[in-house]
This record gives structure tokens, C-alpha cells and sequence, in this order.
């Protein structure tokens, strides 16, 4: 078998209108497929070239929060991969903007932002460090404060980093 990656994840929302436009206004995804009413949507990042990258379906407005990692199992987050520093600097200010960011993290092969949807559903934001660059960080599991201009400074010898 030769799985090339990750193609798309459907969550369940509260209502996948609102999450949908959550999602076009902060990080630019457009839909793909508008479903009826209280239904469901299906968005692609606006660099991708999926069909669809994310769908939302609708569970109502009484459903409780996500006890995922708390009290049962589920999905911790979603990860986003931006091209440059410079788009995650920008999805920052976004995030930031919207009140959805909720930490920043150097993982040493990654430089991640991390926020949370409507829902309090958490996604992840982040650049990938060329693997040239990783040396020993590759096999830890890393957790620093993220210094996102220290980073921009220490890349930008890379061109678009």
C-alpha cells in the first residue's frame, strides 16, 4: 500500500454554516459544496489541490463540548501546512484577530500555531522546517516558546521562508 498523505477530515459541528465561514474568513478556504440548510460543507484550503480539504457536518446546536483527550477518545487537531514564516506570521495576526489563537510552539522540524474553531475544536497552523535542517530534532519530541521572528531571521537565507 502507498499512502501519499492525508487527503481531507469531516468533523462534526455544532452548525458547518458557521464553521464554514469561520474557516473562509481566518484561513481563506472556499467551498466546495454547499449542502442544504442545517446540513453540511465541504471546503478546500485556498492552495490546495484536493476536491475538498475539510467538511463540516451539522450535530445541532445542544451538542456538548468535545471530551476528546479529556474523557473519551477522539482527534486531538488538524494541522495546516503554510508555504513561508511569513504566512504563518500572517495566519498569526489572523488568528489572533479572530480570538482563535490559543499557543505558539517550536517543535524543532515544525514552527506551529495553535487555535481553537467555534466549536472549541483545535487546529494547528504551521510551517515545516526543510529537512535538512532538522539533525537530531527529527527523532525528539519538541516543545519550545515559539520566536517567530528569531525563526524568520534564522531562515531567511531560504527563498520565500
Amino acid at each position: 500500500m502507498a499512502v501519499t498523505g492525508m487527503n481531507h477530515a469531516v468533523l462534526y459541528v455544532r452548525d458547518a454554516h458557521k464553521t464554514a465561514r469561520f474557516y473562509n474568513e481566518v484561513l481563506d478556504f472556499v467551498t466546495v459544496i454547499d449542502g442544504p440548510p442545517g446540513s453540511y460543507v465541504f471546503m478546500r484550503a485556498p492552495a490546495s489541490k484536493n476536491h475538498h480539504d475539510i467538511a463540516f457536518f451539522t450535530v445541532g446546536a445542544e451538542a456538548g463540548e468535545s471530551q476528546a483527550g479529556r474523557r473519551t477518545v477522539g482527534m486531538y487537531h488538524i494541522a495546516w501546512e503554510v508555504p513561508t514564516l511569513d504566512d504563518l506570521d500572517e495566519a498569526r495576526q489572523r488568528l489572533a484577530t479572530a480570538g482563535a489563537l490559543i499557543g505558539a510552539s517550536d517543535h524543532g522540524a515544525n514552527k506551529s500555531l495553535y487555535a481553537k474553531d467555534p466549536d472549541g475544536l483545535e487546529f494547528e497552523v504551521m510551517w515545516l522546517v526543510p529537512p535538512e535542517y532538522w539533525g537530531d530534532e527529527e527523532h525528539e519530541a519538541i516543545i519550545r516558546p515559539l520566536d517567530l521572528d528569531a525563526e524568520r531571521e534564522r531562515f531567511a537565507h531560504l527563498a520565500g521562508a
